[in-house]
């Protein structure tokens, strides 16, 4: 049984286009708790696939939520490291499509336990513009993306693409030469920040998301740089006091935390 979302999620404003239709299945609860994005490669190496598993299981025991894509490989060891009662699945399908088959087991558990979401009509089978929009979503509803490995002109390259014109920090696991090409080219451009320790790193992240949930509805509403037009049509007495006291900038149409 499929539902859908009746209320705007304040993470996809940072969307080049909010999308007209959400569908979901499972509990809506885990929109409302600290969340990480994790993407990566559909054939990981085995150094890959040890520490996305590592790494998204301690970042859900410290209280963090797991974003991903359900397809073969790092997202769906991210989905199982974080268990299915704290990872978000975002479908490049119908709601009721389990994309891929192999990871159908997978998603069913997740939709029981956790939560997915799909902005596609139900019956709808996956295509490859599809998984453009499902990327999008995925670092959207993420403070951080993580990107444990990818080659270059990889969808998961679309992602970063995606996580630096919404200015989501950027984190990826330090490889071996010859090995995860591209962000290794991101730690060279300065795009991203290399994860030397993951008990440091998910204490630092987790503590953050802990502090934002503290966030008033405002600051929450903010941090995902809405419109100018969006924030005065919620917080018309917020925005005006903000902008008097230097809190925030607006720029371009748009409205950013200082």
């Amino acid at each position: 049984m499929s539902n859908t979302i009746h209320f705007d999620i304040p993470e996809l404003f940072s969307m080049k286009r909010y999308p007209e239709k959400l569908s979901y299945r499972g509990s809506l609860d885990l929109l409302h708790r600290p969340k990480i994005s994790i993407v990566g490669t559909r054939r990981p190496n085995p150094y890959t696939r040890s520490i996305t598993l590592e790494l998204s299981k301690k970042l859900s025991l410290s209280g963090m939520v797991i974003v991903s894509g359900a397809a073969l490989g790092v997202d769906a060891i991210a989905h199982q490291g974080a268990g299915a009662e704290n990872t978000i699945a975002v479908l490049p399908s119908g709601i009721d499509v389990h994309y891929p088959a192999a990871n159908a087991e997978l998603i069913e558990a997740i939709e029981k336990r956790g939560l997915t979401i799909s902005p596609f009509e139900r019956g709808f089978d996956a295509r490859e513009w599809s998984f453009v929009v499902r990327n999008e979503i995925v670092v959207a509803l993420g403070d951080v993306l993580i990107v444990t490995e990818a080659d270059i002109d990889s969808g998961s390259m679309r992602s970063v693409e995606y996580a630096l014109a919404m200015k989501k920090p950027i984190y990826v696991l330090p490889h071996r030469l010859r090995e995860s090409a591209a962000t290794r080219q991101l730690l060279r451009d300065g795009k991203a920040e290399a994860i030397d320790d993951i008990d440091i790193f998910v204490a630092l992240v987790s503590q953050k998301g802990r502090n934002a949930m503290d966030d008033s509805p405002f600051f929450a509403f903010c941090r995902n740089a809405p419109t100018y037009e969006e924030v005065l049509a919620k917080f018309p007495k917020d925005i005006f006091e903000a902008e008097l006291n230097g809190i925030v900038e607006v720029r371009n149409g748009r409205v950013y935390l200082e």
